[in-house]
């Protein structure tokens, strides 16, 4: 009442603003009334008509990289041109509608020609043939779509001068299921087809310049084997929504460490919801749940000692079938591992030219090739002579064998009942470092064939974990075989199986990875350790600490005396150093290494082919305080592990004596500004 009271007082003002405030109440309930009243029927059937899509944004992949942070496996932008169908749609109305009349002339004709002929108008039944029928519209739809379609798309490859081809059983499915979606036309352009699509914009209507991001392996490829690939894989992953009406393209990690750490790489997938009209076109469009991108993964790896491995592995062959793997001895770090054959990684996400990759598929299944295969950790090769260092080392620790002691070779070893065993050392007079030098079959058969080495070299095999699986990567990896005391004590096991298993032909395979960990076993003076291919794996942004895998994990004690080891340290050298040693190829300037090679027979159909031997070349460096492992294995094509991959190894050697040297130059300012704070 006071309200009134005010009014009725005789203040222009106060009225004015109480007319102004009455006005507004007055419009505002009148558009209420309209909104709720007269418009509701107009809203009620927008609302059917529109729904909204959940749609699945896939995260960026996280960056795999070396120990120096260099990339070995990356994101890169792709430019795709997309088609809107939702801006054609006038275009399609438009031009279904002009070939609708221009059918239905087409059938008043054939009427007017009918009755022309029977002299007489048709029946309503006789008209019905002629009818506009719902699959006739339908059909006539599909068409116009397409055609307007593809004319637009053939105009810009005019433009960019690019073939863009548009199947129409593939336009049809994505009209059908995904047109509230961008249809891609056209990916990965070149920064002269984006010029051209950006000045020309203008004339390609319903298309965007759209940027991707795609996975890219650098160094194509080098590492491949180690790093994997990816395929398409829309599927929702852990912690994520199950359900989507659409999925963009998301791929998943297969093999090496892409499938390893798939989960940690691949990040957790964001989701947006489209709005769609009756007619499927999209109306709009709203994020509300970002994508979170995946981890950076650190490996072991040294990128330049990767490559030259994977250099000096061609160049072994013509065709070259094998393995090197370059360890820490210390840290059991993996600082290259490579295989051949090899393929790039690329292409399976974005696919070359048609002929090539019509080749690589070839390739891919051809299981001759084994391109599938990573041999350093799959598959079982017989060691052949680098298992006589176990030999020794067993003979030694029961002190059956004097280093010094020299024994007569014939150039063979007989076996009673069976063809001697052949020995490419010769004759003549071997003591313990000419034997592992000129890799004498006769000495060593001799060593593991006296009382108690046997179940000794067993003891140190069964150490080293020989016939277990290192977990570098698991479920990629092979166990090999060793055989066990069990199996050794059983009527079975003859005088011959023993003298095989002395020069490493019978009852064992092994992986160059395992033979890695022996190498460094010796070398570091008997730690048997976990290799380590993993340093750390690093979370996108800064709240959140890294995982770190710690270096110098040890698995296993190798349980011989140091003695011991420096006989065999001793005669590893002088199988290098030696000019008359099998591994002397291996050699490198200012750089003393210790090795020894091994060449194994295989056997196929009952007989030796002596086309498909496994060469092998085991060593260490430097001598004076070991810090590398470096095994190069062929498996086939090779004449003999001195001759084959001895000289690999001089490569890889090279390459590590660079890596020393640009260590003590990074090294050398440290130690000058600790001087000069001292």
């Amino acid at each position: 009442m006071l309200i009134f009271d005010q009014l009725k007082k005789d203040d222009p003002q106060l009225r004015f603003l109480a007319v102004m405030v009455f006005g507004g109440l007055v419009i505002l309930f009148a558009g209420l009334w309209w909104v709720q009243v007269v418009s509701s029927t107009y809203y009620q059937d927008k609302l059917e008509t529109q729904s909204l899509r959940s749609v699945r944004i896939p995260a960026v992949r996280g960056n795999i990289l070396d120990r120096e942070g260099r990339s070995l496996a990356e994101n890169r932008p792709s430019y795709n041109i997309n088609l809107y169908l939702e801006d054609l749609s006038s275009k399609f109305q438009a031009t279904y509608s002009a070939a609708l009349t221009n059918v239905k002339k087409g059938l008043a004709f054939q009427i007017a020609e009918q009755e022309k002929k029977l002299h007489r108008k048709l029946t309503v039944p006789e008209r019905k043939q002629f009818a506009v029928t719902s699959k006739i519209t339908g059909e006539l739809q599909r068409q116009t779509r397409y055609e307007v379609s593809s004319r637009i798309v053939g105009e810009l490859g005019t433009r960019l001068q690019e073939d863009i081809p548009l199947d129409p059983q593939d336009f049809q499915k994505r009209y059908d299921k995904a047109r509230a979606l961008p249809m891609i036309v056209l990916t990965n352009l070149n920064s002269t087809q984006v010029a051209r699509f950006e000045e020309q914009s203008t004339h390609t209507p319903g298309m965007d310049l759209d940027i991707q991001s795609l996975r890219y392996y650098p160094n194509n490829t080098v590492a491949a084997h180690l790093l994997g690939y990816l395929v398409r894989n829309n599927k929702s992953g852990d912690g994520e929504l199950a359900d989507y009406n659409y999925r963009l393209a998301d791929y998943i990690g297969l093999a090496g460490v892409e499938g390893l750490l798939d989960k940690e790489l691949r990040g957790v997938a964001g989701a947006k919801s489209v709005l769609v009209n009756n007619l499927g076109y999209r109306q709009g469009e709203s994020i509300y749940s970002p994508a979170e991108p995946g981890q950076n993964v650190v490996l072991t790896i040294d990128l330049d000692i990767q490559k030259a491995a994977e250099a000096a592995l061609q160049s072994a062959t013509a065709d070259p079938r094998g393995a090197i793997v370059v360890m820490d001895v210390q840290t059991g770090d993996i600082l290259a591992l490579a295989t051949a054959p090899t393929y790039n990684p690329n292409h399976f996400v974005q696919h070359p030219p048609p002929e090539i990759w019509a080749k690589e598929m070839d390739r891919w299944n051809d299981k001759d090739l084994e391109l599938q295969i990573n041999h350093a950790l799959q598959g079982g090769y017989a060691p052949g002579s680098i298992f006589k260092i176990v030999v020794g080392l067993a003979a030694l620790e029961i002190g059956v064998l004097n280093p010094k002691e020299k024994i007569y070779s014939p150039g063979y070893y007989p076996m009673p009942g069976r063809k001697p065993i052949g020995d490419t050392a010769g004759s003549g007079d071997f003591d313990f470092d000419r034997a592992l030098a000129k890799s004498s079959n006769f000495y060593f058969i001799t060593q593991g064939l006296k009382p108690g080495v046997l179940p000794k070299m067993v003891a140190i095999g069964q150490r080293l974990h020989f016939g277990e699986r290192t977990r570098i990567l698991p479920g990629q990896e092979s166990r090999g075989y060793f055989p066990d005391q069990q199996s050794i004590a059983t009527a079975s096991w003859r005088p011959g199986s023993t003298a095989n298993l002395s020069i490493g032909q019978e009852k064992i395979s092994v992986t160059p990875l395992q033979i890695a960990v022996m190498i460094s076993a010796i070398a570091n003076g008997g730690k048997v350790l976990w290799p380590r291919l993993v340093s750390r794996i690093e979370p996108y942004g800064s709240d959140f600490p890294s995982q770190t895998f710690p270096a110098g994990q040890v698995r296993d004690m190798l349980g011989v005396s140091q003695r011991s080891l420096r006989v065999v340290h001793e005669a590893m050298k002088a199988d290098v150093e030696s000019p008359e040693g099998t591994g002397h190829a291996a050699a490198v300037p200012g750089m003393t290494i210790a090795g020894k090679t091994g060449t194994a027979e295989v056997e196929k159909n009952g007989r030796i082919d002596k086309t498909a031997k496994i060469t092998w070349f085991a060593s260490f460096a430097p001598y004076e305080n070991p810090r590398y492992a470096v095994i190069a294995m062929v498996d086939g094509g090779g004449a003999s592990g001195g001759l084959t991959c001895a000289p690999i190894a001089h490569k890889v050697y090279l390459a590590l004596q660079q890596r020393e040297q640009h260590l003590d130059r990074k090294a050398l300012p440290k130690l000058e500004t600790l001087a000069q704070a001292q």
